[in-house]
């Protein structure tokens, strides 16, 4: 897995954001691309063994377009700075909780899980979870794996008042701020260059599985 190449190609896509470049270094691209869809493959392969939500799952399924959403879009680049995907039961779109990997040059490769922006229900019926089962929460982000991928804890938008139908005084109001729950690590290049990097993601994803867990449940209907 030329993970090299990768994190050069993407760096050289930073330094020079615009089609033309972009036209000009389209091979460039392709081989990237199937460099990111191998480690995608070998960090599913390895996460299927523990999660079964995603057996099933193709790498197709997982991975983003590098091209910018325009209605997310913050600057005026074409494209993102990094390759991402995200493993979850249904594929990358799907309103559920999962894993997430996406890597880019300089110390910024992470990975994450949890549920960014769930939808309004959903995440009421997160807060809810948390309000009845307080303590099976805390236990499971307590656990010396969880802290020791994520010391950072719960990350993510947060309200500045409490939530609708929560009181100040509630002993979790802090986590029923959150708009978003989830966690994340970061890995250097060196780290991402490693033989061992796919397997240092799966065993950061085991540690959140409980974390991931509790979020589907809570959001089922």
């Amino acid at each position: 897995m030329d993970s090299k190449f990768l994190l050069d190609f993407l760096r050289d896509l930073a330094a020079n954001n615009h089609k033309a470049w972009m036209d000009e270094h389209r091979a460039d691209y392709h081989r990237a691309r199937a460099v990111f869809s191998g480690l995608v493959q070998a960090v599913l392969e390895g996460t299927q063994r523990f999660e079964p939500a995603l057996l099933g799952l193709t790498v197709p399924e997982t991975m983003f377009r590098i091209n910018k959403n325009d209605r997310f879009q913050q600057s005026q680049e074409p494209y993102k700075r990094h390759m991402g995907a995200s493993l979850t039961q249904g594929g990358r779109h799907a309103p559920r909780a999962g894993y997430f990997l996406a890597v880019q040059p300089g110390g910024e490769t992470w990975v994450g899980a949890g549920k960014w922006h769930p939808e309004p229900a959903a995440l009421a019926r997160i807060r809810q979870e948390i309000h009845y089962s307080g303590p099976a929460f805390h236990a499971l982000r307590a656990t010396d794996d969880f802290r020791r991928h994520f010391p950072a804890g719960l990350e993510g938008d947060r309200l500045l008042r409490p939530p609708k139908g929560y009181e100040k005084d509630d002993p979790d109001i802090e986590l029923l701020k959150f708009k978003d729950f989830v966690v994340t690590k970061s890995f250097t290049d060196a780290e991402v260059r490693h033989a061992d990097f796919v397997a240092r993601v799966t065993e950061t994803f085991q540690a959140a599985q409980p974390f991931v867990r509790f979020l589907n449940e809570a959001m089922e209907e």
